[in-house]
């Protein structure tokens, strides 16, 4: 649509300037104001490395969350499906042990599996996939608990094999290997999406699933096969998480949980506005580690981390419900 108007061209480019990159703004912004507070910590190698280190989990089962969000669909099980993988990788490698491969290949083909039932629940059964993945959650819980009977997993005196924890030891041009998997992920994502006819159908599906089925878009499959990857990347998820803890905890999964979803949704609002993106998503985490990181140095209290990520949540959320207006708004004119 050609606009003639200077002024409204002028504001429709600021509003997509600010709307594609102020989040990217707004962590350069963090990290200066943070510099100049904790001049002596804050800017370092050390620093920087801690927080790449910290979270890249986080950002690889954000990565995981955002794509049935693609679909307009919600997978609440990926906090913990991560517990799960967690404690099935060193319950294999430490009570059964079985080779680390092995390991990794069994609980990567489970977070298929689980990923699968959730597009089944979701497309076959019919339950909202709000309901149907928390309900799938509690399952894998209790799974859980069951097979750790809710007691922690030590190693023996020898340890982890190292193979596997050099998953996530791991350096790469001195720099911690998760970072890599955290931009290759981002990366394949990206392809998927933007440059293949599954992420044009996924994409569509998402925004219109009336319109997809009219088109002879197959639904069922592609929702199906958006939980699957989401199950896969959470499965590849816990796996690093027990590379990097080395001791079995069954409850440790929910506390990812939150900051998986809010970087999710956070990243729906940057680089392409109004739609879940994987490079808007690995920005959104990086204003989530360094805001947390910075505020955690300064000496606050352990209940601001929580408060500040459901705040986030809540200013996402809003955004993204602020974008799709805009968009919806701007069709109609």
């Amino acid at each position: 649509m050609l606009i003639n108007d200077p002024a409204r061209r002028r504001r429709l480019s600021a509003d997509r300037l600010i709307g594609g990159y102020g989040l990217l703004v707004l962590a350069v912004v963090l990290f200066a104001v943070f510099t100049l507070a904790l001049p002596d910590t804050f800017p370092t190698m050390a620093n920087l490395t801690a927080i790449v280190s910290a979270y890249s989990i986080i950002a690889i089962l954000a990565l995981g969350a955002m794509i049935p969000i693609v679909t307009g669909h919600f997978d609440l099980s990926i906090g913990y499906g991560l517990g799960l993988g967690h404690v099935m990788t060193l319950l294999l490698v430490v009570n059964a042990g079985w080779p680390w491969p092995q390991t990794c290949l069994t609980v990567l083909a489970g977070g298929v599996v689980v990923g699968m039932a959730n597009g089944l629940l979701v497309e076959l059964v019919r339950i909202d996939s709000f309901v149907a993945t928390l309900g799938t959650g509690s399952v894998l819980y209790a799974i859980t608990g069951w097979v750790t009977h809710g007691a922690r997993i030590f190693p023996g005196p020898r340890g982890l094999p190292e193979g596997l924890t050099g998953l996530y030891e791991s350096r790469l041009l001195n720099v911690p290997l998760p970072a890599f998997y955290v931009l290759a992920l981002a990366a394949a994502l990206w392809l998927m999406l933007e440059r293949l006819a599954v992420g044009r159908y996924l994409y569509v599906i998402g925004s219109n699933p009336r319109a997809a089925e009219l088109v002879g878009i197959p639904i069922r499959h592609y929702v199906i096969l958006a939980f699957a990857i989401s199950g896969l990347v959470t499965g590849f998820a816990g796996i690093l998480l027990a590379a990097q803890q080395q001791i079995g905890n069954p409850s440790v999964g929910l506390d990812y949980l939150l900051p998986a979803f809010v970087a999710a949704l956070l990243g729906s609002t940057t680089i392409k506005p109004g739609r879940p993106n994987p490079w808007g998503t690995v920005v959104a985490v990086a204003v989530l580690a360094i805001g947390l990181s910075g505020i955690s140095q300064l000496g606050a209290d352990f209940w601001v981390t929580p408060l500040f990520n459901g705040i986030t949540l809540l200013i996402a959320v809003g955004l993204a419900g602020y974008s799709a207006r805009r968009r919806a708004h701007a069709r109609d004119r």
